[in-house]
């Protein structure tokens, strides 16, 4: 991977877009594809879509990665000035305590560092200290004086981690956000690419939706007016190749051995065959996921928006879902891309994605 794609790569996972205030990921996508894109929209959620007029007369696809990514919401500011939060997305209570945070304060021009505070172990009864502690017990500590608390922050400013990207290993890195900022970097690549060589058969459009944390809202609305003739989701996967996760539940996903195209009901058959040529003629690795029901991805809406949508996922491998160390492999990344940029050329007129008949 490039540096200058590192670059954007870091700038998106490090820009704060807690679900329902993505606007400043949505920002960067228009400020990137602002002079390669036919025409550039957001929505009334805040989903932006890029459109890349097609040189022919093939089907219109859509490509959905989705900006949001989890994180807390002040719900209380206690006298003392120190603030009581609730989940925005799938929080895990027992990676906050001790963790450094961001408060985005409605009157503030920068975030607020915070800890989230818990007592010490010395002070924890013994029986207390193998359990949890509830979300609704922990305090988020501002260092700061009440009357200044209180002048800043209210009720309902969000809050993320307060860490950024770093590259660590053979061909790793981590962040929080991975999950799916990589998808947004993911899907301007491929919007890129295709630019470079005069578009694909049909015209495309990379959807950066909202909300999918609380429940894929802004694929929702965005499949609903974009109404394309085929789509394709991309987010994470979980990767089973690190201790303590059983493949034969969860199947064998490795990071580095490239992208993972799921298979299941909530997955066209011919999009899912497509994928697979794609991967196979341009020589990319890839790994196949089953997905026995829908999805908890965009794919989930895609597919049933209006009449039905024809709808592929493709995924990366990803450890540590939903923690501030989020890891992938950037390989992987590079990878998805020649095959998304691949399946988007190979979409002709003639592509039909009717079951059955297909």
């Amino acid at each position: 991977m490039k540096k200058s794609e590192v670059k954007f790569l870091k700038k998106l996972l490090e820009t704060p877009s807690a679900t329902g205030s993505e606007e400043g990921v949505a920002e960067l996508v228009r400020e990137r594809l602002g002079s390669v894109a036919t025409e550039i929209q957001t929505d009334v959620m805040g989903s932006v879509h890029a459109r890349l007029q097609g040189k022919a007369q093939g089907p219109a696809l859509m490509l959905s990665a989705h900006m949001d990514e989890i994180g807390l919401m002040v719900t209380y500011i206690s006298d003392d000035g120190y603030l009581s939060v609730a989940a925005v997305g799938g929080v895990d209570a027992a990676i906050l305590p001790g963790m450094r945070v961001d408060v985005h304060a409605s009157e503030s021009e920068t975030p607020l560092r915070g800890v989230v505070g818990r007592k010490p172990i010395h002070l924890i009864k013994a029986d207390e200290r193998t359990t949890v502690t509830p979300m609704d017990q922990l305090v988020i500590d501002l260092g700061m004086k009440p009357k200044q608390v209180k002048k800043l922050v209210r009720v309902g400013d969000v809050i993320t981690f307060a860490v950024g990207f770093e590259r660590f290993g053979d061909n790793m890195a981590v962040s929080r956000a991975f999950d799916d900022k990589c998808g947004v970097w993911i899907i301007s690549r491929v919007l890129e690419k295709l630019a470079e060589v005069g578009g694909a058969p049909g015209d495309f459009i990379a959807a950066c939706t909202v909300q999918e944390e609380i429940g894929v809202r802004g694929a929702t609305t965005s499949s609903y007016s974009v109404n394309p003739d085929v789509a394709v989701a991309f987010d994470v996967t979980h990767a089973t190749d690190y201790p303590g996760i059983s493949q034969s539940k969860f199947g064998k996903i490795c990071c580095g051995q490239g992208p993972v195209i799921a298979r299941g009901p909530n997955i066209n058959h011919e999009v899912f065959a497509r994928l697979v040529a794609a991967a196979e003629d341009a020589g990319i690795p890839y790994q196949i996921e089953a997905e026995p029901s829908v999805t908890g991805t965009d794919a989930r809406a895609l597919q049933i928006s209006r009449g039905g949508i024809p709808t592929g996922l493709v995924s990366v491998p990803l450890r540590y879902m939903h923690t501030p160390t989020e890891v992938v492999c950037l390989k992987d990344l590079d990878a998805t891309v020649k095959l998304l940029v691949r399946f988007a050329q190979d979409l002709d007129s003639d592509a039909c994605f009717v079951p059955g008949v297909a």
